[in-house]
This record gives structure tokens, sequence and C-alpha cells, in this order.
């Protein structure tokens, strides 16, 4: 099975992006499933039914999210309705779910999310939370994605090295910047840190850099758009054996627009 995970999506930018991208990129690489933490999706800040609906009809089969899902309201009937997850130890009383089971063309693969608390807001422990489900999910589902929303690099890795031989893959978002240490754990679990973003990278985190920068110099508040040039779609591709769900190769891939996959 071939997989491709995309890191967060920033804004319109990127829609625009993956919307030229996507389908081909499907065809031409014989990609089972397209994953994308869409967190970001709805100008640069959590979901819409609109924004969800536009990354769907690019070829994205599950949409991912974080710690910024719930900062527009529209966001809980999205959850309720679409398979876009929030992360699972937010817990039971959140509006959404926190994995699901895809099934495209007679495949079907599992979906994770998990949030970080080194450095985040307070959450149930993800730990706890993904232990409580994961056997039952493999007696399912042999091939399981987990999203690690989350900041630290620390959190990130004992993750990964927590569900060696129990999750296909253990993917880092949340950084927008990606990592260098792409890996098969134990012969069995692909991770990385982190793997990027998709949106400007003309930017600092997708929005305008020299925003950003008055932000750090004054330390008085400003509003950050978007920014809009020099757009790019980065993630890995993992594939997998179906039968163990074990993966046997995680590569890093970045394609700018109007130019060549580097």
């Amino acid at each position: 099975m071939k997989i491709l995970f995309l890191g967060d999506i920033v804004g319109k930018p990127a829609r625009i992006y993956l919307k030229e991208l996507l389908p081909s990129l499907r065809k031409s690489l014989s990609l089972d499933f397209i994953i994308a933490n869409g967190e970001n999706s709805a100008g640069g800040s959590s979901i819409t039914h609109d924004t969800a609906s536009e990354l769907f009809n690019s070829s994205i089969d599950v949409i991912t999210t974080g710690d910024h899902i719930f900062k527009k309201q529209e966001a809980k009937q999205v959850l309720e309705t679409m398979d876009v997850l929030r992360p699972l130890n937010y817990g039971e009383l959140a509006p959404g779910r926190g994995y699901i089971i895809k099934e495209v063309d007679g495949k079907k693969i599992g979906v994770i999310n998990l949030l970080g608390r080194v450095f985040m807001p307070p959450m149930d422990c993800p730990f706890n939370a993904v232990r409580n489900i994961i056997e039952n999910l493999r007696s399912k589902v042999k091939v399981i994605i987990v999203d690690m929303h989350a900041e630290a690099t620390s959190e990130k890795l004992a993750m990964g090295y927590f569900l060696s031989g129990k999750a296909t893959a253990v993917l880092g978002t949340h950084t927008h910047i990606p990592t260098a240490d792409e890996k098969i754990i134990d012969k069995s679990t692909a991770y990385i840190t982190d793997v990027g973003m998709t949106g400007s990278c003309d930017s600092v985190l997708g929005r305008e850099k020299h925003q950003i920068i008055e932000r750090f110099v004054t330390n008085i508040p400003v509003r950050f758009n978007l920014a809009q040039g020099d757009v790019r779609m980065q993630g890995v591709i993992i594939e997998a054996d179906e039968t163990t769900g074990f993966a046997f190769s995680i590569k890093r891939v970045e394609y700018k627009q109007d130019a060549e996959n580097k």
C-alpha cells in the first residue's frame, strides 16, 4: 500500500495548489490513500465545510487536525459530518472522533489523530488515549497512520517508540518545518518528527514574515495575514505491507508550484 501524508495545509494558496497538483499526482504515483492535516486550511486557522469539501475534491481521503480545530464554530459540524478528525485525546465529550477506518477501492486504512501536551494547551494524555483503542483498531485494520500533532520533538519521538509494531507510521505535524530524521523503527513503524507544511514557504509558518517580525520586535499584537509566494507541498510517502501493517519505506517529498518536484 502506498500512502501520501501531507503536512499542515495553510490557507487558500495551499488549497489552490493542491487542487492543481493532487489528482494527477495520485494517478502518476499510484497512491492508494492521501491523508492531510487541515487544521490551518480555513484562513490559516481551523476548518470549514467549504474548505474541507475543497480538500476532499482535491483527492484527499482523510483530514486530520490539531490544537486550532475549534477556533471556528463551524468546525464542530464538519467533525460530525465529514471524514475530518480531531485529536483523540480531546476526550469523549468533544464533538467528532479521533480515529477512523477508511475504505477506498477495496483497501482499508486506519487513521488516528493525537495532540501533544508539552508546550501545548491542557489535554488528556495522548499515550493513554491511543493505548485504549489501538489493539481494537488493529483487529479491524492492519495499516494504521498516526498524526502526532505536537510541539516537542521528544514527545513525538516517544510516541513513535511507544507505537512501534502497533502503528504503520507515526508522523509529526504542527511545527511546519520538515525534519530530516525519517526512519523505520524496529522494522515496522515509519517515523518522522515533522513532515513540514503545505503553503507559502516565503513566510514564517505560512504567514507574512514582516508581520511576524514586527510582533517579535515590538511585542505588540499584530494581525497575521497569509503569505502568498513560493507555495509548496511537503509531506512523506509511506509504503507498507497490507498483510502485516508494517512499513518498509518512508520518503520525504516536496513539490513547488510552477516547478518540478525537488
